[in-house]
């Protein structure tokens, strides 16, 4: 068991470190062929911050845990939202951009649509896992074009964080870069097996399913790079960019990930686990439904708002947890969150949207 812990602890190390040297790489690489970092910003690091995800979950299908596969992206855009939003909102109310409204939430609800109606039947086929990513590759052109009408405002906030490597800086190199680049990929494709082999062993040996792991230590561990960036944006002042790293890395986990993983399980396709179809796609599609009239109530998520997120997520993770283990608590816990939990959410919900008219544009 302490050989398939420490396993873990090495393989979600490996996927955070290869995240970064691969974001590092390939960002340095991009702006010494002169790409701006604004674009550099809204496609390598955004699709650098999903790499986990995507290591991960096509790793799970090529070893042939298409539950974990599956589970570990429904399970990282429930704990994107409900705890990295609301871990970040606490630390300070978080400011959400325009943009983020009217573009990428549409976006992001639609992505997780069209996962549940593609799911529908069980199964997700290769072609449609194939439309996954060619929707992501669209969506990523789709950012280059727009960033030439950005403002110089938001310009500017991306020069300060993405900037090129200095003259004679060690990540100045082109083979540095490329080296960066490789290392990070390795650490990727090994931390995403080791990763994997060790939580299906805690899932046997704790006596629940691949995908109760995959929704929730498996989601939490691929999403650390997610929480390192909304946070530390969080705490720097630069809240539009602690929402906007959730709602672009749930759009790349649903287009990205699925697609991927789904093109790497071939003609089999990825089959969907009963129980993500029949509650936790749900959970997840709510959770994006959740963020309309939060996103909308002037335009910020107020701190008691990530409290809400918060314990949601706590009372999520408890149901997984009772559910796999036919809890004698489990009917209780409905009960509760059917007949209490659940009607006080959608009268708080109502109240943040007409408590104040949303800011103008």
């Amino acid at each position: 068991m302490w050989f398939n812990v420490f396993l873990f602890v090495a393989g979600l190390t490996a996927l955070v470190v290869g995240a970064e040297l691969l974001v590092r790489g390939a960002s340095k690489l991009a702006l010494s062929f002169g790409i701006s970092p604004l674009v550099v910003g809204l496609t390598i690091v955004a699709l650098g911050t999903s790499a986990p995800e995507m290591a991960v979950s096509t790793g799970a299908v090529l070893n042939g845990q298409t539950d974990i596969a599956v589970g570990n992206v429904v399970g990282s855009n429930i704990f994107n939202v409900l705890f990295i939003l609301g871990v970040s909102a606490l630390i300070a109310p978080l400011v959400v951009h325009l943009q983020v409204i009217r573009q990428e939430l549409p976006i992001m609800l639609g992505a997780a649509v069209l996962l549940l109606v593609m799911g529908w039947d069980g199964n997700i086929a290769w072609f449609e896992a194939a439309l996954l990513l060619a929707l992501t590759v669209l969506y990523t052109v789709f950012l280059i074009v727009q960033s030439r009408r950005e403002t110089a405002a938001e310009t500017t906030e991306y020069d300060t964080e993405i900037q090129a490597a200095a003259p004679g800086a060690w990540d100045a190199k082109l083979p540095v870069q490329i080296g960066l680049i490789l290392v990070g990929l390795a650490l990727l494709v090994v931390g995403s097996d080791w990763l994997v082999s060790s939580a299906v062993v805690f899932a046997r040996s704790l006596g629940v399913s691949d995908v109760v792991i995959a929704l929730t230590i498996v989601a939490a561990g691929t999403s650390m790079p997610e929480v390192a960036t909304s946070v530390m944006a969080a705490i720097k002042g630069e809240r539009d960019i602690a929402v906007g790293n959730v709602v672009g890395s749930c759009i790349f986990n649903v287009l990205g990930c699925i697609g991927l993983s789904g093109v790497a399980a071939g003609a089999t396709g990825l089959v969907l686990a009963p129980s993500v179809m029949a509650f936790d796609i749900w959970v997840m599609l709510a959770v994006t439904l959740a963020c309309l009239p939060i996103f909308l109530s002037g335009r910020e998520i107020a701190r008691w708002e990530g409290g809400f997120f918060l314990a949601y997520y706590v009372a999520y993770v408890t149901y997984l947890i009772l559910a796999s283990q036919q809890h004698d608590a489990l009917p209780m816990m409905s009960q509760v969150m059917m007949g209490f939990v659940l009607p006080i959410t959608v009268v708080a919900l109502v109240a943040s949207l007409i408590r104040q008219p949303s800011k103008p544009a």
